[in-house]
């Protein structure tokens, strides 16, 4: 088919004409996706051969199809899509800040909602607004209609709602949160760890490797030589050892490994120490943060501590995420991960078993957002014990 344009006579201009954004705006308007798309492209069909169809054209037409479906709620919602409804919601503070669909998703996603269920829960509490022509509410009212949906919405529920009410208790309060994000070579611990920043608006991260790159510019070789190897080849440092033994025992690879730990978990408390008295969130990530550092962390009133230890449980894949280092980053090139792998492998194991040991949650980085799904749920899970999970504690 030749390409439409589609002409708005009041703003003399013209754009194509684009079934998934008319799908869009009848979604909004209450249909379902396959009814949606499905009108969309009779709608195509109807419009033939023609080059160009005006806005009204267009609308008129798709009015006639819903008509003709006795949609006629559909239309009326439709129809009021022409005069965009703002909705403004007052803040504590009194600003007035526009509802947004979008932010409102991914404070839904925030949850541990996945994004089509935070979208259709968001279409839903948007027809609201719309429907009863609601143009300012405060964000406490907002929050106790979220609240009453998600316990309604038969997909959802009290389950949901609960964790909702925890969140937002949790927001209210102030306090920070400090993200511990462990785990071995390749798993994926920084994308974990930006993901988290961005959605969380979390503007400080920390990664360990970076705090040993400063330590060894301060610390030279010959002082401290287990500070200038890799996690996995740390033992190499140790006193001792000359050349690399057919299979590296397992003890000596964790020796190894915790005599560097333990040099920069100092470091690691210093920062953790800093973001505390400055009562902002923060998030630190990389294979040095084990679980003996959570132990000896004492975090004040003002902050509440996540680890997690992220794991890949599949030698094929984990062997595949570091070989695409050295196609992503050449200076992260990915020989010399692979010619340790075995050591990486086993340094994974002992990491899972102490966090194990130390009921450290255990996340297997498989897919990004169900990651983040995850350790959101351990996030709200953990700060259960301290907000409170009743309606009329936090709408009080």
């Amino acid at each position: 088919m030749a390409k439409i344009l589609v002409e708005d006579q009041d703003e003399h201009t013209k754009v194509p004409f684009l079934r998934g954004i008319l799908t869009r705006s009848l979604q909004d308007a209450g249909l379902a996706f396959e009814d949606a798309f499905q009108l969309a492209t009779e709608i195509r069909s109807a419009i033939g051969d023609k080059a160009l169809v005006t806005t009204a054209d267009l609308h008129r037409m798709v009015v006639a199809h819903l008509k003709n479906a006795k949609k006629d709620s559909i239309v009326v919602r439709f129809e009021q899509q022409d005069q965009p409804h703002v909705v403004q919601v007052q803040q504590r503070d009194g600003e007035l800040v526009p509802f947004s669909r979008l932010q409102y998703r991914s404070g839904l996603e925030t949850i541990g909602l996945a994004s089509d269920e935070a979208a259709r829960f968001v279409t839903t509490l948007h027809k609201h607004l719309v429907d009863r022509r609601i143009e300012q509410l405060t964000s406490r009212r907002l929050s106790r209609l979220t609240y009453r949906y998600l316990r309604q919405s038969r997909d959802l529920g009290p389950a949901v709602a609960k964790r909702w009410l925890i969140w937002r208790d949790f927001v209210d309060s102030g306090r920070s949160l400090i993200f511990l994000i462990g785990g071995t070579a390749g798993c994926g611990k920084s994308s974990v760890a930006t993901m988290l920043a961005s959605r969380l608006d979390i503007v400080r991260t920390q990664s360990t490797d970076m705090l040993r790159e400063v330590m060894r510019t301060m610390l030279p070789e010959r002082l401290l030589p287990v500070l200038h190897k890799s996690s996995f080849t740390a033992w190499q440092a140790l006193r001792g050892q000359q050349g690399k033994p057919r299979e590296v025992p397992e003890s000596l690879l964790v020796r190894g490994y915790c005599s560097q730990a333990d040099l920069l978990s100092t470091a690691i408390e210093a920062v953790i120490a800093r973001t505390q008295r400055e009562k902002v969130s923060l998030v630190v990530e990389g294979v040095h943060v084990q679980p003996s550092i959570v132990k000896q962390l004492k975090p004040g009133e003002d902050a509440t501590v996540i680890p997690v230890m992220l794991a890949v449980l599949k030698r094929k894949v984990l062997q595949q995420r570091l070989q695409g280092r050295g196609s992503r980053v050449r200076q992260r090139r990915a020989d010399r991960y692979l010619e340790s792998f075995d050591e990486i492998w086993d340094l994974q194991s002992y990491l899972l078993a102490e966090a194990d040991r130390a009921s450290i949650p255990i996340v297997a980085n498989e897919d990004r957002d169900k990651v983040f799904r995850e350790i959101m749920r351990i996030t709200i899970n953990t700060l259960e014990k301290d907000f409170d999970s009743t309606p009329e504690a936090v709408f009080k």
